[in-house]
């Protein structure tokens, strides 16, 4: 079994070999990101739960394992530049202090970046205590019934388009929002399945529901008006999913829940 391992992993590193190779040549040669090269780094703003602190440091996740593969295709050191909410990331990016997010494509950021297309996608959903009644999406949707939320949060704006008659009850980051789950001031907690994922083995006997409310396609987001450096990043997005390298990025980072997006941009 051992020997069929190395096998696949050889496999793995031979089918990516030609996308490394094309990534260490572009990484200074291409004019349109010449400007970005002579910075000397790639500042990449992300967000809880984008990234995650360990015991020895930054721990890994899709996002900071896709963020490591660009800056090394554009041949700069990474820096994570850290935030607590989206908002706080959207505003690095509008004061010039950020080169690159990752979100869907929304409000939030609009007038203040340039967007790829879709790199990886996952679905929103909700997670509900042990003993809930709830089973599916709609059960939810009652007068009466609260559901957590980050607010301003990409799947907090989906589930707000989308519910009728239940109470939404708002936290600022992903901890604050689970607190309102775990100490019973909510029924039910919307967010992405990942993020859900890791919060599960924190509240026993709590369940995800199997259906979904919505689902968001990532993306790579540049400040506004640098054309060049969206067509650079498109190039990657689009060379990484074709040859395997994002899924190889979702494995390394750990990140559960996540798929790779379709090819080109649905809209």
């Amino acid at each position: 079994m051992r020997l069929h391992r190395v096998i696949r992993i050889a496999s793995v590193l031979l089918a990516l070999a030609p996308w490394a190779a094309a990534t260490s040549e572009a990484q200074t040669a291409d004019p349109r990101i010449a400007d970005l090269v002579r910075s000397g780094k790639l500042r990449v703003g992300l967000f809880l739960p984008q990234y995650g602190k360990g015991t020895d440091g930054l721990k890994t996740s899709v996002w900071v394992e896709t963020a490591r593969a660009y800056a090394a295709r554009v041949g700069v050191p990474l820096v994570v530049v850290e935030h607590a909410t989206p908002p706080e990331a959207v505003g690095c990016l509008k004061a010039g202090a950020c080169d690159l997010l990752f979100l869907p494509l929304d409000a939030r950021a609009t007038g203040a970046g340039d967007f790829s297309n879709p790199i990886f996608q996952f679905d929103y959903t909700l997670m509900v205590p042990a003993g809930s009644a709830i089973a599916k999406v709609a059960d939810a949707d009652r007068p009466g019934v609260r559901i957590a939320a980050v607010r301003n949060h990409a799947s907090t704006n989906e589930f707000v388009r989308k519910a009728k008659q239940a109470e939404l009850v708002y936290g600022e980051t992903p901890a604050q929002t689970f607190a309102l789950l775990r100490d019973g001031k909510a029924d039910a907690l919307a967010s992405a399945r990942p993020d859900l994922l890791l919060l599960l083995p924190s509240l026993a006997g709590a369940r995800i529901l199997p259906d979904r409310y919505g689902a968001m396609l990532n993306r790579m987001v540049v400040p506004r008006g640098k054309t060049d450096w969206r067509a650079y990043a498109n190039d990657f997005v689009e060379e990484a999913k074709a040859s395997g390298a994002v899924q190889q990025f979702i494995e390394r980072g750990g990140s559960r829940g996540v798929d790779v997006a379709p090819v080109g941009d649905p809209g």
